[in-house]
């Protein structure tokens, strides 16, 4: 993520320090691993409550998505609740974890100024939020579920914008203009 910033001429601070949390303009939460793990590891450092009363513009991605959201079967675990949806696993037969190029449709919001239907982004992922009322996007994988949620400041994306080539580039371009 730090890299695909930098090609944008922005200077990211990686950091867990609530206090830094706070003071930054906008946020971007990543995630790699999982809910369960995740979300013991935020409560330790004490950012389950920062996140949560964040007002500026937060972008969640993959799991940090996922950990907006009420609960996860993954490891059943319960997450920020900042959007009530709760997270599946893919089941049906199809190949898991998820990788690849998805098209992405029913685009919402400024998060996706500039971007074409049907554009093509990149997902790396076993769970999914299905699409609900919150969903700015969506794509189809064993089904139709949101690729990109919205509630108030809080922006999601459960494909990896800084994987997705010009359409990634664009996508964070937007969330920093927001």
């Amino acid at each position: 993520m730090d890299f695909a910033l930098r090609r944008l001429g922005v200077k990211a601070l990686v950091t867990g320090d609530p206090k830094e949390i706070q003071q930054a303009e906008k946020v971007i939460f990543p995630g790699v691993g999982s809910a369960y793990s995740t979300m013991k590891y935020l409560g330790k450092k004490g950012l389950t409550e920062v996140i949560k009363n964040l007002t500026k513009p937060v972008l969640g991605i993959c799991l940090g998505m996922q950990l907006l959201c009420g609960k996860s079967e993954e490891g059943k675990a319960d997450c920020l609740g900042l959007i009530p949806a709760t997270v599946k696993r893919f089941n049906g037969g199809v190949k898991i974890p998820h990788i690849g190029w998805n098209s992405i449709g029913n685009l919402q919001t400024d998060l996706f100024k500039d971007i074409d239907e049907g554009s093509f982004v990149y997902f790396v992922h076993s769970y999914f939020v299905p699409d609900g009322d919150y969903a700015i996007a969506k794509t189809e994988y064993s089904g139709l579920f949101a690729a990109a949620l919205k509630k108030e400041n809080f922006y999601a994306t459960q494909f990896h914008p800084e994987k997705s080539g010009e359409v990634g580039a664009q996508i964070l371009k937007n969330f920093l203009a927001l």
